[in-house]
């Protein structure tokens, strides 16, 4: 079933308040209405987003999905003077985001059961092409 075009759909979830409140002045900007939910409760536990417990998440009318996907697209492509590189397979198609490595979730978990806080991790380069991740 799809939904009704006035309908309110969670658009995209956020680690942190910091990049959902980027992302909502930049859709702002470009007069697409939308709003951020459950900001508070990651603030207040801001390591627990290598659970997904708590997640900004952006809200935008259904209609607007398409083009807000459009804005957005290429938000987190980082423009470099060439000093960046893969050094796998030399491209420069590179974000800058948190590892996808799963001994770090694992980590986190454990280091949450086991002493009740979460400590989150540096963000790593990851090459779009060979999806290789290295530091700088």
């Amino acid at each position: 079933m799809m939904p009704d075009p006035d309908d309110i759909i969670v658009f995209k979830q956020f680690d942190s308040a910091i990049d959902a409140n980027i992302v909502k002045a930049k859709l702002d900007a470009y007069g697409i209405p939308c709003f951020l939910t459950e900001e508070n409760m990651a603030n207040l536990y801001p390591g627990a987003n290598n659970l997904m417990i708590f997640s900004v998440r952006l809200h935008i009318f259904a209609n607007d999905a398409e083009r807000a996907g459009q804005i957005l697209d290429e938000k987190n492509l980082l423009v470099y003077d060439g000093s960046y590189a893969c050094p796998r397979c030399l491209s420069k198609n590179i974000v800058r985001d948190f590892p996808q490595r799963y001994n770090l979730k694992i980590g986190s978990v454990l280091t949450a059961l086991f002493f009740g806080v979460f400590f989150p991790h540096e963000k790593i380069f990851r090459c779009c092409d060979c999806l290789h991740e290295f530091d700088e």
